[in-house]
């Protein structure tokens, strides 16, 4: 990953504590000088390296939670783990991660909702799961790497909602459900193997997940 600019930096600082001040202050500039007070940081570099609408607010937020990740996950951390638990692994830590901040990410997931949102959601998402499974040691370049994406986010976005919730000790309904999920994307991936014997389907898959990526403007 390329060298953070001092602005990003800050950005990646302030990216989680914003978070969690949003829990009172909602996606607004007021999260950002809470966040700056707290950090010990100048509220107007605070206001100038974190973006001040809310929809950019909640994607800056989302980026501190993958670099948070990346820290986390290092190549020794799951050397020994199997690729399932990695990711299990990887979304169960973006939970823990935003734990402080779940009345946060609800209203988040509202914003991102909206219409116009729509776009940034989908790309923040892709992104998202596009590091797990860089960070869990996935290498696929053919139509595998479109649809472990689309389906892993699928999963990472159910499991939130699911979390939301989730009121049990530990959030236990909501490991419950992330299990099955797993298990489901599992049995999809062995049908999956079996489904693309056939070479004549797989460029006109190929071409379509390719357009989900990299749609026309």
């Amino acid at each position: 990953m390329a060298t953070p600019t001092p602005l990003q930096a800050l950005r990646l600082r302030l990216a989680l504590p914003v978070g969690d001040n949003a829990v009172f202050d909602g996606w607004t500039e007021a999260a950002i000088c809470s966040s700056a007070k707290q950090l010990g940081i100048d509220p107007a570099q605070a206001r100038l390296a974190f973006p001040k609408d809310a929809p950019h607010m909640i994607e800056a937020w989302i980026e501190g939670v993958d670099a948070a990740m990346v820290d986390h996950f290092t190549p020794d951390a799951i050397a020994a783990m199997k690729i399932r638990d990695r990711i299990r692994s990887m979304i169960w830590f973006r939970l823990e991660a935003s734990g402080e901040a779940r009345e946060a990410v609800r209203s988040a997931l509202s914003i991102l909702a909206m219409p116009q949102n729509v776009p940034l959601a989908l790309r923040t998402g892709w992104r998202s799961a596009d590091l797990m499974w860089r960070l869990a040691g996935d290498t696929a370049t053919d139509y595998n790497h479109y649809t472990k994406r689309l389906t892993l986010s699928a999963v990472y976005a159910s499991t939130l909602l699911a979390w939301l919730d989730d009121d049990s000790e530990g959030w236990a309904d909501t490991a419950a459900f992330l299990d099955r999920r797993l298990t489901d994307v599992m049995r999809f991936e062995k049908w999956k193997a079996g489904w693309t014997g056939n070479a004549i389907r797989r460029p006109s898959l190929a071409r379509f997940l390719g357009r989900l990526r990299y749609p026309v403007n």
